[in-house]
């Protein structure tokens, strides 16, 4: 039978534990919490720590109590002089049963709790519906890459370093005055001389000291290795991060009043999901924001995704304005260019012609990636998600994803539609898009 440990440091004076078994407890609350902060907050903090307010009903431990209707209990109950059976008796405090009472003083009901980055993703990942391996993947902020970083005395055999050892080796053999085999061929060479010529009392005596000689010095060889262990020295490999180049992420979308908050919102998961991938892969990055209607304009992230505005909806204005910022600020040569564009599909007619002109002529051959995403109801996925007919802007986008491998699309009508997008670009880019 296997035996797991949990060799996961604890966080500052708290159970590992009882922290996992609360969010288990409390998961559903949590992912709502979550759902809530990343709509309302920034796309780059979606991956940060995050406080959410839990409320204590529901989230206490679990224990055994007393049936009360069954078993015997002999105890007793001392009498009091201002209470009676039935009577309510107040909260300690003067708070309330469960909301919080008016004035500045906080609820006793709630309080607040901090999900570290992993666990924001955990639930965060989880209605997106992505394989466990991409899901690793994007938790990984930096990438890492084994670096030479001199030597070490232990390590695999694969790595040992000969000319190091062999230094080592014969430095060692100089101190330790180890017998040269040139030593031992010379005093071979004069026993066969003296062998040679005729035997006399001083020749004998003089053969006998060298033989001695010879071994003392063959077993001062053995004695002495060639190469010795603590010679041996081992190639040492340190994981540094490895350098990347800049990117910046284009977030296109159209803010008509067809656009409703749903559609928003799931546009919200699907530029969080891509910005997370980015994170991974690269040091810096930057993200435009451009909305447009009938006009297209770059304004900040609480503009993008929260002020209204009224008009028609051109999509050719915002790949104009994108190809415009990527001239005067981003060249191709220093930076690697993502985009995404989320839509409901709606265009002006005749416009959709413009927007393949544009793609074919200057933008496909710029971007690393283009994914674009259309926001469907979710009564019409069983109609449109299997098929190719549609709107305008997805013919004319069709047309596109069959020429250029680095653009993607997909309709999307739940947060779990959204992954078939990034199935492309996880998987392995032709070498052609790698300039990074």
């Amino acid at each position: 039978m296997p035996i797991f440990i949990d060799r996961r440091l604890n966080p500052k004076d708290k159970s590992l534990g009882n922290r996992q078994r609360f969010l288990r407890r409390a998961r559903e609350e949590l992912k709502r919490s979550i759902r809530d902060q990343i709509r309302t907050g920034r796309i780059t903090d979606a991956d940060s720590e995050h406080a959410v307010r839990m409320p204590e009903r529901g989230t206490s431990e679990p224990s055994f109590n007393n049936a009360r209707d069954s078993g015997r209990r002999q105890h007793i109950l001392p009498g009091n002089r201002h209470f009676s059976a039935g009577d309510l008796i107040p909260k300690p405090g003067g708070g309330g049963g469960g909301a919080s009472s008016p004035g500045n003083k906080a609820s006793e009901d709630d309080f607040r709790f901090v999900l570290s980055r992993e666990e924001v993703l955990d639930l965060f990942f989880e209605d997106l519906e992505l394989p466990d391996m991409v899901k690793l993947n994007l938790k990984e902020i930096l990438a890492f890459k084994p670096r030479r970083a001199g030597f070490a005395a232990t390590g695999s055999p694969t790595n040992i370093n000969v000319g190091r050892t062999m230094r080592n080796s014969h430095g060692r053999r100089i101190a330790l005055r180890r017998p040269k085999q040139v030593e031992l061929d010379a005093i071979l060479e004069e026993i066969a001389s003296l062998e040679s010529t005729p035997s006399s009392a001083d020749a004998r005596q003089r053969i006998a000291a060298l033989r001695e000689e010879l071994d003392r010095l063959e077993r001062r060889r053995r004695r002495i290795a060639y190469v010795d262990p603590v010679d041996i020295r081992f190639n040492r490999f340190d994981s540094r991060p490895v350098p990347n180049a800049n990117a910046v992420m284009f977030c296109l979308m159209d803010v008509s009043g067809s656009m409703g908050e749903r559609e928003k919102d799931l546009a919200k998961r699907f530029f969080v999901l891509l910005h997370l991938f980015l994170k991974r892969r690269y040091d810096r990055i930057e993200i435009v924001f451009i909305r447009h209607t009938h006009l297209a304009q770059e304004v900040d992230e609480e503009t993008f995704f929260y002020n209204t505005q009224s008009g028609g909806t051109v999509v050719s204005t915002a790949l104009e304005e994108m190809h415009r910022i990527i001239t005067s600020r981003y060249p191709a040569h220093d930076w690697n260019i993502y985009a995404a564009q989320a839509s409901d599909g709606d265009n002006f007619a005749g416009d959709s012609e413009r927007c393949i002109s544009l793609l074919n002529g200057e933008l496909m051959r710029l971007c690393q990636y283009f994914a674009y995403v259309e926001i469907i109801d979710e009564r019409e996925a069983h109609i449109f998600g299997s098929t190719e007919n549609g709107t305008s802007l997805w013919r004319a986008y069709n047309s596109i994803d069959q020429k250029w491998p680095n653009f993607q699309m997909s309709r999307i009508a739940t947060p779990a539609d959204i992954y078939p997008v990034f199935r492309q670009l996880f998987g392995r880019q032709p070498a052609a898009l790698k300039r990074a």
